[in-house]
């Protein structure tokens, strides 16, 4: 499993507290990605109403099928298959594929979310600007959804032991963020930190936007460096260079 990058949660207090968080109930149909050995599965399927656990790992899938009543084991690759409905995430996720997991979540309405992190993908998630936290991630998770980290997980919680620090992380989407310009939006976050260091006039004109558009924005946020927009002003920006 080292090279899928999963390594197992095995504290119990750390397992009850990730399911406390969640607020679970029968009435809740709860997503978890990587279930591995199912540590986690097990509470969760103690606490809501019906659990799907897709695995990509065969064996692991397999020992986990008629192990608990409430539960659909999905074999598959959580950014291929088809997603069940459900209506919360809970899961510690495989930390390769934390970004890409997390955007295609994203894509699909729910609650809420407590997830899994490697620390430092964390604290990225919910960087202030003008820290050196603060990145094209900050920006593309802050602008679907609210994220909050919620306590600092040791390593010697998991086995294998990992390398760094893990985080608690809950994640509340939020309603259509910029109807119609998703893609004008990533485009910008990514041209505005692929030159972090360059003014944001210098990022546009590398996207080659007309001069029409450049005319609808702020000049003062021309003049800024991407660390030091506000989500707000890059909200701004989209709409002004998608019209």
């Amino acid at each position: 499993m080292k090279k899928l990058g999963q390594h197992f949660l095995v504290d119990r207090r750390v397992l009850a507290r990730i399911c406390d968080y969640a607020s679970l109930s029968e009435e809740d149909r709860v997503l978890e990605v990587g279930p591995g050995t199912g540590n986690l599965t097990r509470i969760l399927s103690e606490r809501a109403g019906k659990v799907f656990a897709i695995e990509v790992d065969p064996a692991l899938a397999t020992s986990l099928k008629g192990r608990f009543g409430n539960v659909v084991v999905i074999r598959g690759d959580a950014l291929k298959v088809p997603l069940p409905d459900y209506n919360k995430i809970v899961s510690n996720l495989p930390y390769q594929i934390s970004s890409k997991i997390t955007f295609r979540l994203l894509k699909k309405p729910f609650d809420f979310a407590v997830l899994l992190y490697q620390r430092e993908f964390a604290e990225r998630m919910v960087a202030l600007p003008g820290t050196k936290e603060y990145s094209r991630l900050t920006l593309n998770v802050s602008h679907r959804a609210e994220a909050e980290i919620l306590e600092f997980v040791p390593r010697s919680a998991f086995r294998p032991m990992p390398q760094v620090e893990s985080a608690i992380v809950r994640l509340r989407p939020r309603e259509d963020p910029i109807p119609g310009e998703e893609k004008v939006f990533d485009d910008l976050t990514r041209a505005l930190f692929s030159m972090r260091r360059k003014k944001v006039k210098r990022s546009l004109a590398a996207m080659k936007v007309p001069s029409e558009a450049l005319s609808r924005v702020d000049p003062d946020l021309l003049e800024k460096r991407p660390q030091e927009l506000s989500l707000e002003e890059v909200i701004d920006l989209a709409k002004a260079i998608s019209v």
